[in-house]
This record gives C-alpha cells, sequence and structure tokens, in this order.
C-alpha cells in the first residue's frame, strides 16, 4: 500500500495566523438598507421650512407658534433625523452620521425648550438668550465640515449644508447682538436650505424608486450622473432573488 503526498498548501496558507489564511475564510455579509439620508433630510427640510418661515416672520405670534411648532420639531426634525443618524452608522456614511446626528440632537432639544416655554414650565425670555447664539456657533462650525464634505458626493446636498451654515451664523448673531432684522434673515436664508433639502432627498428617492436610474439632477461630479434615465446605480442581487438582497423585496 502506497500512501500518496498531499500537494503543497498555497503560499501562505500553510499559516493558520497568516493573511492568507485569514482572506480565504473570511466571508462578507450584505445588509442592504435604504439611503438614510431620504428620511433625513425631509426630516430636515419639514422642521427647517416651518421654523425658518416663522423666524421671517411669515406667520405666526409669540403665544400660540410655540405650541405648534415644538412636537413637530421634536418628532420630524428630532427624532426621523436621530434616526435617519444613526442608520447612517449602518450604511457607513460618515457624512450623513454626523448632520443628521448632530441637527437631529439640537431640534430634539431646541423643541424640548420651545415646549417647555409655552406650558409655563420657563420663562419665555430664555427663547431670546444669548446663549443659543453660542450654540449656533458651533453648529455652523460644525455644519461647515459637513458642507465641504459633500463636495464630494453631490451639489445638492451641498447648497443644503452651506446654507445651513450661513444661516446659523446669522442666527449667532442675531442672538448675541439682538438683532432683530439679521434673525428675519436667517429665516430667508434657513427657507432656501429647507428648499435644497426638499430637491435633493427627492431627487435621491426617485434615483432610488427608479431602479438607480436619475430622474432629478443632483449636481454629481460625474456629467454622466445628471442625465435624466441614466442609471448611476445598479444593486448587487443573488440572481434567485433572495429576500433581503434586492432593494425593495
Amino acid at each position: 500500500m502506497t500512501s500518496q503526498a498531499q500537494p503543497p498548501a498555497p503560499h501562505g496558507m500553510d499559516d493558520p495566523d497568516g493573511y492568507e489564511a485569514w482572506q480565504a475564510r473570511s466571508r462578507l455579509v450584505l445588509t442592504p438598507v435604504a439611503a438614510p439620508s431620504i428620511l433625513g433630510l425631509f426630516g430636515f427640510g419639514a422642521a427647517t421650512f416651518t421654523v425658518a418661515s416663522n423666524l421671517a416672520e411669515w406667520w405666526g405670534n409669540a403665544v400660540t407658534s410655540p405650541v405648534v411648532l415644538a412636537p413637530f420639531a421634536i418628532f420630524l426634525g428630532g427624532l426621523a433625523q436621530l434616526l435617519a443618524g444613526m442608520w447612517a452608522y449602518r450604511a457607513r456614511d460618515g457624512l450623513a452620521t454626523a448632520m443628521h446626528g448632530i441637527w437631529g440632537a439640537f431640534w430634539l432639544a431646541w423643541g424640548l425648550l420651545m415646549l417647555l416655554t409655552a406650558t409655563g414650565v420657563l420663562s419665555p425670555v430664555l427663547l431670546d438668550s444669548q446663549a443659543l447664539g453660542f450654540w449656533f456657533i458651533a453648529l455652523g462650525v460644525i455644519t461647515l465640515f459637513g458642507a465641504l464634505g459633500a463636495t464630494a458626493q453631490n451639489m445638492g446636498l451641498f447648497l443644503t449644508l452651506i446654507l445651513l451654515t450661513a444661516g446659523s451664523g446669522l442666527l449667532a448673531a442675531a442672538y448675541i447682538g439682538t438683532l432683530h432684522n439679521v434673525r428675519i434673515a436667517a429665516g430667508w436664508v434657513l427657507v432656501a436650505s429647507s428648499a435644497a433639502a426638499f430637491y435633493t432627498a427627492g431627487a435621491m428617492l426617485l434615483e432610488q424608486s427608479f431602479g438607480g436610474r436619475v430622474v432629478l439632477p443632483l449636481g454629481k461630479w460625474s456629467l454622466s450622473g445628471n442625465v435624466p434615465g441614466r442609471r448611476v446605480v445598479r444593486d448587487i442581487g443573488y440572481s434567485a432573488g433572495m429576500p433581503g438582497a434586492r432593494a425593495g423585496q
């Protein structure tokens, strides 16, 4: 009875702790998620438009406006954005995580402050505090970094964030310097930011709904990525249609 020699292991495979051995044993498991910024930008846009139009004095008064604004700011601007920011972690989107996480937390705090002042628990004088101005300085700095990061993605998101940065700066000046007209101007700039957010979120939603085809251009660096009807995203899916591997199943 003769024994047959085993074929030599591939280079590096004979070491169980070597790179090649680990690579051979590794498996990649995909858990697809929809783009979190679709939810986050719609939540941000809705809350920002309503509050900013009030700041611009399009409507409302000091008595009833806080009561109406607070719960919607908490849930649309706050909770919806914060959830989008946490889902962005799973999507490995650092920009969306930072922007939706920070602004979602802000809207939760702002809505709570409005609710407490509207119900008489806190004095309404706090709504004109200079401390709010310094919060908007911090928010403006963070958002500026987000706007710079957005230049690598698309101009729709960049426009949303750069207008939000400008609006935050104007609000900081308005609260710290007690400048009423500057606060009104900030409201107009933030309304423009909300309009850009609506467009960006809508374009992302339509692109995903139509199988990765461009419906509304987002201003991507690639010219082909801005041509309506062109497919720019192709999902990786199991050919037999494994649930969870294809978007929409």
